[in-house]
């Protein structure tokens, strides 16, 4: 060996190299059960060990190897050198004063999100995140002002659930009982991790939860809606719709040139038609936006395409702009016209405001 290339071999060896050709640990939740049990089977072991691990990393939610306490020490080493468990971190958590909790959720590779438990006296409900940021551009939600830079994996999603849950045990004294996909993201536009997801919460292997006790929220992306419909899910759907007119709907929804109101319906009657369930949607009045008679008959007349109620929300501001709460006069006028055309209407009164919790507020400005 000569002399040069025995010092080019010599400096490939030092530790700081080596630390940098150190191959990428997979992270173990992105396997499923069965290939869990042909790694075992692939290191001498019992296939069933990996039914072990998987109930560790779902139902128990653990966050490290070593939490593992039925498992040999040798073989959580062994599980150490291959994988990795990539959980998140609650960051910070704020308390508001009427019971709503927010979390900034620290992701594997810092990125954060955020996640709410939202408390009633019936009920405690996990509003969580699908996407680092959003992919829409509507004026009137905080989280469009960020750059969408990920999909979130459906451990992720998962995770933040577990942590509400914890919470909701924790400081009101009962299990979670709900969740809705209203947080950071479009859940639609990020469809098979939010399925996964889902479909481990719902799972006797994961949460066990129903899924009747889900709503997945999209500003309506009706290629996708109609694939909800062919994929037979189980939680119920909610439209953010804000108008039933066009024009007023592009002024502050402007994907709506691309996913126009026409589409719009004929996905949510292919939904019904589909699943036989009825559609909500999420309607906030603003003043001089979309609080004219037009703006009510224009909705009544949407929702009677499909069989729906219309939870009218509460506007959180997000600055001092255009967008400015409407006028109680024209909230009962609403209410008054949905009633009369036997259109379900529920007012849903925003919680953890001061926090910076409440609908369309989610920024991460922690």
């Amino acid at each position: 060996m000569s002399l040069v290339f025995r010092g080019f071999f010599m400096l490939l060896c030092t530790t700081q190299f080596c630390t940098r050709m150190t191959v990428k640990k997979k992270d173990i939740r992105a396997l499923t059960k069965d290939q869990l049990r042909d790694f075992f089977v692939s290191q001498g072991d019992k296939a069933f060990r990996g039914n072990q691990v998987y109930e560790w990393l779902w139902q128990k939610a653990a966050h490290s190897f070593d939490d593992m306490t039925n498992i040999s020490k040798q073989t959580r080493q062994m599980l150490e050198d291959n994988f990795v468990i990539n959980h998140i971190k609650v960051d910070s958590m704020q308390r508001s004063k009427d019971g709503t909790v927010k979390n900034a959720v620290r992701l594997h590779d810092g990125l954060i999100v955020e996640s709410v438990l939202i408390p009633t006296k019936t009920r405690t409900t996990a509003c969580v995140s699908s996407q680092v940021g959003c992919s829409l551009d509507c004026k009137f939600c905080a989280t469009a002002s960020l750059k969408q830079m990920r999909n979130l994996n459906p451990d992720e999603i998962y995770d933040q659930v577990v942590a509400i849950d914890k919470e909701s045990k924790l400081y009101h004294n009962r299990p979670l009982s709900n969740i809705v996909f209203m947080g950071m993201g479009e859940p639609l536009m990020n469809y098979n991790n939010v399925i996964k997801a889902i479909d481990k919460i719902t799972s006797p292997e994961g949460l066990g939860m129903s899924p009747k006790r889900i709503t997945v929220s999209t500003s309506g992306v009706p290629k996708m809606i109609k694939k909800m419909a062919d994929d037979a899910v189980k939680f119920h759907l909610a439209v953010s719709l804000h108008s039933a007119i066009d024009t007023v709907r592009t002024s502050i929804m402007p994907f709506n040139t691309t996913f126009p109101l026409k589409d719009l319906k004929e996905a949510l009657e292919y939904w019904y038609a589909k699943t036989n369930r009825m559609v909500s949607y999420e309607y906030i009045i603003w003043k001089g936006i979309n609080d004219s008679q037009k703006d009510i008959d224009a909705l009544v007349a949407f929702c009677k395409q499909v069989p729906c109620k219309v939870n009218i929300i509460e506007y959180n501001p997000i600055d001092d702009g255009e967008f400015q709460q409407a006028s109680g006069e024209v909230l009962n006028n609403y209410i008054y016209a949905l009633e009369r055309n036997r259109i379900i209407v529920n007012v849903r009164r925003s919680r953890g405001k001061d926090i910076d919790a409440a609908c369309g507020q989610l920024a991460n400005k922690s």
